[in-house]
């Protein structure tokens, strides 16, 4: 097998066993692999391999959370089972999933919406995550990252600090419970079956305030005002005054503090792909937010 290949033979759930391996789409921290065994021996496997790429540690990732996390997902229902975990290697095997991966427009269907909402909120109920995820906690941190090596920001983006630390302001007066969240449920971490709605990748999971993981779903998928409320309504069934500020606000903190993660990733990463842009497209949301008519009121409803 050549060197430049996973070293999948070192697993051991595929000792002595004769496979095929195909890449799988996706993935800006990973590599993903689906193998399946070609030989007779029972059972037969379906598998997806994620191998992670060095320089993960600049994202925040833990991989050992990672694993534990996945696992409590599939506890709760809504996750592929954890079949290995080989940290060495930098390796996690799980459960190939059949089923097709959203799309932002795919959320224009009320039904697919609604069973999306569902499994979030599965998740949501499920059993607790190893360690916590805060959007301001990781901003700080992703900052003094691109500080400390010197990688470029673009113009203006700490113009909006004394902005951010007001929308920290007026969501920590008002604070939730935290709950088992995914934290980065853009479109194609969605997979349906046709029956129900899975999540997937939980690099950057933690518990969390629910409406950052609401929020960021909006961001990353684009949703317009009324499927923001659509969303919201499917989630909560019965919206609180709040809510819908709450998630509103979420989804700048997810724009905001994710762009940083493009950045990073612009400077860092081997993969080829423009991830500047992809940060620049998220800053621009935050800053739509930011510089909107309706901030002043978000702050006020979100504290109440």
């Amino acid at each position: 097998m050549r060197s430049d290949r996973p070293p999948l033979d070192r697993l051991a759930v595929l000792a002595g066993r004769s496979w095929r391996e195909v890449p799988l789409p996706g993935g800006l921290t990973n590599t993903n692999l689906r193998v399946t065994t070609e030989d007779r021996l029972d059972p037969a496997l379906d598998l997806v391999v994620r191998c992670s790429h060095a320089g993960s540690e600049l994202l925040g990732i833990d991989r050992d959370a990672e694993r534990a996390n996945t696992e409590a997902a599939a506890t709760a229902g809504v996750g592929p089972a954890v079949v290995e975990h080989r940290r060495d290697l930098g390796m996690l095997v799980i459960e190939y999933v059949d089923a097709t991966a959203l799309s932002d427009g795919s959320f224009t269907d009320a039904g697919v919406l609604a069973r999306a909402a569902h499994a979030v909120r599965r998740l949501h109920e499920g059993p607790r995550f190893l360690g916590d995820f805060d959007m301001f906690t990781r901003q700080a941190t992703y900052l003094a990252t691109i500080r400390e090596r010197g990688f470029s920001l673009p113009d203006g983006y700490e113009s909006y600090a004394e902005a951010w630390d007001r929308v920290r302001r007026a969501l920590a007066a008002a604070p939730r419970p935290t709950v088992p969240c995914n934290n980065d449920l853009l479109a194609a971490n969605f997979l349906d079956d046709g029956k129900r709605i899975w999540l997937i990748d939980y690099e950057y999971s933690g518990n969390n305030d629910a409406c950052f993981e609401l929020g960021n779903t909006v961001a990353e998928c684009g949703f317009t005002a009324e499927q923001t409320e659509a969303w919201v309504e499917a989630y909560f069934r019965e919206p609180r005054p709040g809510d819908l500020a709450r998630v509103r606000l979420q989804s700048l903190c997810s724009s905001y503090g994710w762009s940083l993660w493009g950045f990073i990733q612009a400077a860092a990463s081997p993969i080829e792909f423009d991830f500047w842009g992809w940060g620049l497209e998220r800053f621009e949301r935050a800053r739509q937010l930011f510089g909107g008519a309706d901030f002043e009121a978000l702050l006020t409803e979100a504290a109440a």
